[in-house]
């Protein structure tokens, strides 16, 4: 394994960059290792409707970068406090949503300083009930990434303030609040660590058989990187895009996630469809909303278009008669 440098910046969207840039271009024969924060920010989900996830007036007011990532799941918010890692590797086709293989090294250096952490539900690292790090991952071309946060020292009432929380989210984990659900890594250690102690830490543990052999990136390496973020995470289109109005909205959380679909619906035909959530998938929903556009607005119908359709692929542990239900 080799630990990529990212030279402490902490621009979310030159990190993501970064770590795109890495995936699909470094040596597939080496796994890779990246930590990065970023300043203020609200990381939005690859498949998340971006201004309803956000409190847009404190977030402009405030000067929070908003940038979409190419994994799924929900929204999160990073700042100073909050150490993002990041492990590229092979799709070997096992490791996908196996969130364990890649929790694992982090939780057990947590346990050796002291810190009660255990891999909970589908993707999140929790001490007791409360939170500390959410995990998603993204694949391509043979390649995957899982990455996660690890709130240390993070404003929490900044996450409270800047978020829009989906009310049926709450209700499903039977919590009262974010406050209630979500701690910082400090709050259980008898000495605070900064970031880079953290950091440090992490790293001395993960390569525990030896020296951290480091990647710099190259000119080159520098030179892509920013075409990437130029491209896409300081792109209007891609962190917001656009989100016409529809005449019909569905939305139900499913033990995979939630699925909120939005469809326009004229004389008794699908014109337009879109699919928002925070599931985990490895296609990309559009292909689900091509498949409904122009489809009968009926039930026999929905079910004859969707019939061939992997909905793992799509949206993970769904249930095709539980999708079509919803839409329908």
């Amino acid at each position: 394994m080799k630990f990529i440098d990212n030279e402490n910046i902490t621009d979310p969207r030159i990190n993501l960059a970064i770590e795109e840039y890495a995936l699909r271009n470094l040596p597939i024969d080496d796994t890779y290792l990246l930590f990065y924060v970023n300043e203020p920010s609200i990381i939005i989900g690859k498949n998340q409707n971006t201004i309803e996830e956000i409190n847009k007036e404190y977030v402009d007011k405030n000067g929070i970068h908003v940038v979409r990532r190419l994994s799924g799941g929900g929204a999160v918010y990073h700042d100073l406090g909050n150490l993002n890692f990041s492990f590229l590797t092979r799709d070997d086709g096992d490791s996908f949503s196996n969130f364990q293989k890649f929790t694992e090294p982090v939780i057990r250096a947590l346990e050796k300083m002291g810190v009660e952490a255990k891999l909970s539900g589908r993707n999140d690292i929790h001490v007791g009930e409360r939170k500390i790090s959410g995990n998603a991952q993204y694949t391509t071309k043979g390649r995957m990434f899982s990455h996660g946060t690890l709130l240390l020292d993070s404003e929490i009432e900044k996450v409270v303030d800047a978020l829009n929380v989906n009310e049926e989210k709450i209700r499903s984990k039977g919590i009262k609040s974010i406050r209630s659900r979500v701690a910082n890594i400090n709050e259980f250690l008898e000495t605070k660590l900064t970031v880079n102690e953290l950091k440090e830490i992490l790293l001395k543990d993960i390569f525990a058989s030896g020296e951290v052999d480091t990647y710099h990136l190259t000119d080159e390496d520098w030179e892509g990187i920013e075409r990437i973020s130029e491209k896409r995470y300081r792109n209007w289109d891609w962190n917001y895009g656009k989100s016409p109005k529809f005449d019909l909205q569905r939305s139900k959380r499913f033990e995979a996630g939630t699925i909120d679909i939005r469809l326009n619906v004229s004389k008794g035909y699908i014109k337009e469809c879109k699919i928002y959530g925070d599931f985990f998938g490895v296609g990309d929903v559009s292909e689900v909303e091509e498949m409904l556009t122009g489809v009968k607005y009926e039930k026999n119908a929905l079910h004859e278009a969707l019939a061939n359709l992997d909905m793992t692929y799509y949206f993970g542990r769904i249930p095709r008669e539980g999708f079509i239900e919803l839409i329908y």
